[in-house]
C-alpha cells in the first residue's frame, strides 16, 4: 500500500508554488470571460500575477455576497462562463447559492482526502451525505468513485435500512458527518445489528472534537476530518500524521486579516481565501469567511503542501452597536491608519441599558497622544463613540477574533 495518492503531494514546496503560479495566468483569462470576473478584474493583467504578492493585490469575492449576486443574474452571478447545460450537475445551497458541477473525473477534486483516511480502490463506501438539490452527497461520491470505490448512496436518516445495506455490503468506508456516524453505531448496538465491517470514516460538515475522534478509535473506526465547501469542493484534510490539515493540490490558499485582502504574517490566525485552478469554474480569491492558522514545517506524512489548523471559527463577526452595524473591515480600516499598532479587538459590552465599544490595541511604545487619537479615528469609521485601551504588544490572543460581542 502506497502511502500517497501520486508524486504531487511530494513536491518540493517551491516546484509546487512554481507549477501553480506558472497556471494562475490562464485561469484568471478564463476567468475573465466571465462579466462579473470581467467587471471585478478589470484593469488586472493575467500575465502579471504570477507571484503571491501579485495575487493579493486582486480584490476578494467574499461567499457572504454571493446570494445577492446570484438572485440579481441567476443563477451563478455573472461568474462562471458557461450555460447550465455545459455542466454535469447543478446544485444549490442555503442563501442560496448555485454550484455546477463540471463534467470532469473527480471534479470536487476529493480522491486525495479518502486516500489520506485510508481508503482504496475496490473498498465499498457508505456515503452519507445528502443528495438532494445539495452537492454533498455526490462531491463525496465522485470523489469515491474516482478513487476505484464502489458507492452506497445511502444518505442521511433511515437507520434501519442503512442496517440491511451494511449488513449486505459489509463497506469498509464511511463517509458523513461525524454526528450521523455516532448516531448510527449507537442504534446499531441498540438494536443488536452488525456494522462492524465500517473500518475508517472521512468526516466533514460538523465539529469532531477530541472525545468523539477517541470514542471512534475505541470502537475501531479510524476517522479522519476534511475540510471542504460546495463551492470548492476538497480544501483541506487530515492524513495519518493528525498534524492539521493539508491543503489540496490545484488551489492557492492564502490567510488573511479578516475584512481585508490582506495577508497575515505566519502563524496568526485569519480567514481562508482560496483560489482554484479550476479551468472550466475557477474562483478568484474567495473569501470563505473561516477562520485558521498555517502550522510551520513539513508534515511527518511525507506530504508538503501547507498545512493548516483546520476550522477555527468565522471571520464574520459583524455587530450591531446602538442600532448600527460594526463590521471587521472598519477594524482593520483603524488599524490601517495607526501601522504602529499590532492587533486590534473591538469589545462590545453593556452598562446598564447602554451598549458600550471599547478598542483595545497592542502598541510596544505608544505615544502620549496615542488614546485620544484612536479615539478619534474609532468615532469617524465607526460613526459611533467608544473608549480605548492600550495593551502591551502580544497581549492580545492570537484567535483571528477583531470583534468581540460580549453582551
Amino acid at each position: 500500500m502506497t502511502d500517497h495518492y501520486d508524486a504531487l503531494e511530494t513536491r518540493d514546496p517551491a516546484e509546487r508554488e512554481a507549477a501553480l503560479f506558472a497556471r494562475l495566468p490562464e485561469v484568471l483569462h478564463k476567468a475573465m470571460a466571465a462579466p462579473a470576473y470581467a467587471n471585478l478584474l478589470r484593469g488586472i493583467d493575467p500575465a502579471s500575477v504570477t507571484s503571491r504578492d501579485a495575487l493579493a493585490r486582486l480584490p476578494v469575492l467574499r461567499k457572504s455576497e454571493l446570494p445577492a449576486l446570484h438572485k440579481a443574474a441567476p443563477p451563478f452571478g455573472g461568474f462562471v462562463a458557461g450555460a447550465p447545460g455545459s455542466f454535469a450537475r447543478l446544485f444549490t445551497s442555503p442563501g442560496p447559492i448555485f454550484e455546477p458541477e463540471g463534467r470532469q473525473a473527480d471534479p470536487w477534486r476529493g480522491a486525495r482526502a479518502l486516500f489520506a483516511a485510508g481508503f482504496r480502490e475496490g473498498d465499498v463506501v457508505l456515503n452519507t451525505f445528502s443528495y438532494h438539490l445539495t452537492p454533498g452527497g455526490f462531491i463525496f461520491d465522485a470523489s469515491a468513485r474516482a478513487l476505484g470505490c464502489a458507492v452506497i448512496p445511502a444518505g442521511p436518516g433511515n437507520t434501519e435500512q442503512q442496517f440491511e445495506l451494511i449488513e449486505a455490503y459489509r463497506p469498509i468506508g464511511y463517509s458523513g458527518t461525524p454526528d450521523f456516524l455516532k448516531i448510527l453505531l449507537d442504534a446499531a448496538a441498540t438494536a443488536g445489528r452488525d456494522v462492524s465491517s465500517i473500518k475508517r470514516a472521512l468526516v466533514s460538515g460538523a465539529a469532531f472534537p477530541k472525545s468523539l475522534q477517541e470514542e471512534m478509535k475505541s470502537r475501531g473506526i479510524e476517522a479522519y476530518q476534511a475540510f471542504g465547501t460546495a463551492d470548492l469542493g476538497m480544501i483541506a484534510f487530515e492524513t495519518p500524521a493528525r498534524e492539521g490539515m493539508t491543503v489540496n493540490e490545484d488551489l492557492i490558499l492564502e490567510i488573511v486579516k479578516p475584512g481585508t485582502g490582506d495577508p497575515i504574517a505566519p502563524g496568526d490566525v485569519g480567514e481562508i481565501v482560496v483560489t482554484s485552478l479550476d479551468p472550466h469554474h475557477p474562483w478568484i480569491r474567495l473569501a470563505l469567511g473561516d477562520l485558521t492558522a498555517a502550522l510551520p514545517g513539513k508534515s511527518p506524512c511525507g506530504r508538503t503542501n501547507m498545512r493548516i489548523k483546520g476550522w477555527i471559527g468565522r471571520a464574520d463577526q459583524t455587530t450591531k452597536v446602538k442600532g448600527m452595524f460594526v463590521r471587521p473591515e472598519q477594524i482593520a480600516e483603524i488599524g490601517k491608519r495607526h501601522p504602529e499598532l499590532g492587533r486590534l479587538r473591538l469589545v462590545v459590552s453593556r452598562a446598564g441599558e447602554t451598549d458600550v465599544m471599547t478598542l483595545r490595541a497592542e502598541c510596544a511604545a505608544p505615544p502620549a497622544a496615542l488614546q485620544d487619537e484612536l479615539a478619534a479615528t474609532l468615532r469617524a469609521v465607526t460613526k459611533l463613540g467608544g473608549n480605548v485601551e492600550i495593551v502591551g504588544g502580544g497581549a492580545l490572543p492570537n484567535d483571528g477574533k477583531v470583534i468581540a460581542d460580549e453582551r
